[in-house]
C-alpha cells in the first residue's frame, strides 16, 4: 500500500467518524448538525490583517548583502518578530559596549 492511499483512507474513516458523531449528537440533543468539510476550509481565507500596528502585521524590508554593491536581501517577519529581533540586537551592543568600556574595573579580583 502507497502512502498516499493509506491517508486518503485514515482521512475518509475520521469523516465518518466525525459525521456518525455529530449526527448522533444531533439526535439527542433534537439540534440538527453542522459538520464542516474541507471544501468549506478551504473556502474560508483567514482575514488580512490591515491595521499596521496589530502584532501579527508581516512588514518586510530589504537588507543590503555585506561585500555588494547591488544586492539586496529582503527580510519579512510580524511586528512581534521584528520587536524581538531589535530587541536582541540592543541587547547584543549594550554588552559589547560594557565589554569594551574604559576605566577602572571593579568585578576584577
Amino acid at each position: 500500500m502507497s502512502m498516499n492511499f493509506l491517508h486518503k483512507s485514515v482521512g475518509t474513516l475520521f469523516c465518518a467518524a466525525l459525521f456518525v458523531a455529530a449526527t448522533g449528537h444531533a439526535q439527542e440533543t433534537g439540534k440538527p448538525a453542522v459538520v464542516a468539510t474541507a471544501a468549506d476550509a478551504k473556502d474560508k481565507k483567514p482575514r488580512k490583517i490591515t491595521d499596521r500596528r496589530h502584532p501579527d502585521y508581516i512588514r518586510c524590508r530589504s537588507e543590503p548583502i555585506i561585500g555588494t554593491l547591488a544586492k539586496k536581501r529582503r527580510v519579512c517577519m510580524t511586528n512581534k518578530q521584528w520587536a524581538a529581533h531589535i530587541q536582541e540586537g540592543n541587547k547584543r551592543a549594550n554588552e559589547l559596549m560594557d565589554d569594551f568600556a574604559g576605566g577602572m574595573r571593579t568585578d576584577v579580583p
